[in-house]
């Protein structure tokens, strides 16, 4: 039987859960389920009944279009509870070449820092191994040496808000089996290798928050999520313009422009506002400058924690853009301008099955977390599974190269 993947995107506007199969050269979608959120404020239940009704519809909508009975999957986590720390660790070699056990022995004693009794590890990256004093290893397994050290870098997040959203997700009949944080999702199908190698930065910017990632020498070096996203870029075109969220949303989509200079001064749109009897006249200009305004806050206050994380000397490759609020016609120019490095933007590619929503950098994180899933199901634990109702011929991606990274990921 196939290999079935399944990812569940939690996010702030929207749930999407994709059942995924491997085949030789690719993840076949079969199944997409793609639902408003509810009860989920920045990336955080604030409503758990709300959240687990939206998640549940979700997860059904994604069985009915694949014929497979999700029962656990890989799920997307996001929020200003996530925070990170680096760490070291230390381990003897036991034998004369250093094996997995060596290299588990070196991570278990990176993981020993001391983390606040309400917090929970997410993962654990290695960023480079030493051996004897030789740094800037990346695979040390059949190396010969006496003292193996791993450098770390360790994601955590509030326990209690994890345990919501796993009882969220539980609810709807879905074991948990992972959480993987969104830019790291993201950062699977939007980077080249020669974007890790040189030095890039992941910037996911979603409905209620900006995921950060930075990758320098192929590993992921720094995390952080910013409570602030497109609902914010809404919410100040329905204030300033006096409209209905719903109808502020359809203005930023339809009209919205990044930057203020890219928008002709003659440009006009009609929209009925709040206290008014016909429809309203608005320049186009004076759109863009509201939104350019925000815009421009988020990528300052990314550039603010790329700089506090001491690497943006090290991103010659740039920036890369990806969620929802990245398909802003102008965002690109604007980052440019705000950051002073390379942009560009990008969404999920190559991608085969039931595509056709999926090609848009909203689903960026849903598409990474099959790519994770499809690395870890060639281990013990299955991370993600369902039970297939039709029969299919054998198909399988060879995937050893990668699943001892990825498993190394997790705590």
């Amino acid at each position: 039987m196939d290999e079935i993947v399944v990812g569940i995107d939690v996010g702030t506007t929207k749930i999407c859960t994709l059942v995924g199969r491997l085949e030789e050269e690719a993840i076949r979608i079969l199944g997409v389920g793609i639902e408003p959120s509810d009860g989920i404020k920045k990336g955080v239940i604030v409503d758990l009944s709300a959240a687990s009704d939206a998640i549940n519809r979700s997860v059904r909508k994604a069985e009915q279009t694949s014929g497979v009975e999700i029962t656990g999957a890989l799920v997307s986590l996001a929020g200003a509870h996530v925070s990170s720390i680096n760490s070291r660790g230390v381990a003897g070699v036991s034998g004369e070449a250093i094996d997995d056990i060596d290299v588990e022995r070196a991570m278990d004693a990176a993981r020993a820092v001391a983390i606040p009794h309400n917090r929970e590890i997410i993962h654990i990256v290695p960023r480079g191994f030493t051996v004897d004093g030789q740094d800037g290893i990346s695979t040390p397994i059949g190396m010969h040496g006496y003292r193996l050290e791993v450098e770390t870098h360790i994601i955590t997040a509030a326990e209690a808000t994890v345990q919501n959203l796993r009882e969220s997700v539980n609810a709807a009949g879905v074991e948990v089996l992972h959480f993987i944080l969104n830019p790291l999702a993201s950062g699977e199908v939007v980077l080249t290798d020669t974007e890790r190698n040189m030095g890039v930065a992941v910037c996911d910017i979603g409905g209620g928050t900006t995921d950060l990632a930075i990758y320098v020498d192929g590993h992921v070096w720094h995390t952080m999520v910013l409570a602030v996203g497109g609902n914010h870029v809404t919410n100040d075109i329905a204030t300033g313009l006096r409209l209905p969220l719903n109808q502020a949303e359809e203005i930023k989509k339809k009209y919205g422009y990044a930057l203020k200079s890219g928008v002709g001064a003659e440009e006009y749109f009609t929209v009925k506002a709040f206290g008014e009897d016909q429809p309203v006249e608005f320049n186009r200009q004076d759109l863009a400058h509201i939104i350019e305004a925000r815009v421009e806050e988020i990528f300052l206050l990314s550039l603010q924690e790329i700089k506090r994380s001491g690497y943006d000397g090290l991103l010659p490759a740039g920036m890369v853009l990806t969620g929802g609020t990245s398909a802003l016609p102008g965002i690109r120019n604007l980052a440019t301008q705000a950051l002073g490095l390379p942009v560009r933007t990008a969404q999920p590619e190559n991608l085969v099955g039931l595509v056709d929503q999926l090609k848009n950098p909203a689903y960026s994180t849903s598409v990474g977390l099959l790519h994770w899933a499809a690395a870890l199901t060639e281990d013990d634990f299955r991370p993600a599974r369902g039970r297939d109702r039709h029969a299919r011929g054998e198909s399988r991606v060879n995937l050893d190269p990668v699943k001892d990274w990825f498993k190394r990921l997790l705590p």
